[in-house]
């Protein structure tokens, strides 16, 4: 792609040809299940693509409005937006036969958790920010497309009711300024990032892992 030497490009700090392709996957990941999340609310094609677009993108977006870094990436590479409306849209197609990759889903989903989390992280680092706003723009970076997502579809975030995700991303966040306090290769790194955060994703599905839940009844007062 030869669109992958402009700059300002999120992958400038890491291995880029590695982390495009995760990114490539996790945009497309993340496009199907906020296109599917407009099937549930039986949106027209239109919101089909607005949900896919904000749940792949929204992440990435909110990050940079926040730390003020511009001009926003998806900006600068359409073609992100293209790969995304397209996901959206063969979603649509391919919907009724989805549950028979369920599996696989879970893994690209739990990818592009990963790494969203790191992207977000390596680019508040290159802007200088502290650890506590690296670790944010990390996990703002993983989560807050899934949230816009989910508000989008008058329901509650499913980070904040259920399933261990952003606890993920915070996992994620911390163990990469660990380990890259540590000096160790770019490698190394995502390697252990990948498959920590991954891992960790799919034995919370496997073993319903919950944090403890808030549950206030007014009839209390």
């Amino acid at each position: 792609m030869d669109t992958i030497t402009l700059s300002p490009h999120p992958f400038s700090a890491l291995n880029l040809n590695m982390m495009l392709v995760i990114y490539l996957i996790a945009i497309t990941a993340e496009a199907m299940s906020g296109a599917l999340a407009a099937g549930r609310r039986r949106m027209d094609i239109f919101g089909v693509a607005v949900i896919a677009s904000v749940t792949a993108l929204g992440g990435g977006t909110i990050r940079d409005v926040i730390l003020g870094n511009y001009p926003i990436g998806w900006t600068q590479h359409p073609e992100y937006l293209y790969i995304v409306l397209s996901a959206g849209l063969i979603t649509v197609l391919v919907a009724r036969y989805m549950h028979h990759l369920k599996q696989i889903f879970l893994v690209l989903d739990a990818l592009g958790l990963v790494a969203f989390s790191v992207i977000g992280c390596t680019i508040a680092l290159g802007l200088n920010y502290t650890t506590a706003v690296v670790i944010i723009a990390g996990m703002l970076t993983g989560i807050s497309g899934g949230v816009v997502r989910d508000v989008l579809c008058n329901q509650v975030p499913i980070v904040f009711r259920r399933e261990l995700y952003a606890s993920v991303s915070l996992f994620v966040c911390v163990l990469f300024l660990i380990l890259k306090s540590f000096g160790l290769g770019e490698n190394i790194t995502m390697l252990v990032c990948f498959t920590g955060g991954v891992t960790f994703r799919l034995l919370a599905i496997r073993f319903h892992w919950r944090l403890p839940v808030f549950s206030y009844d007014s009839r209390w007062e």
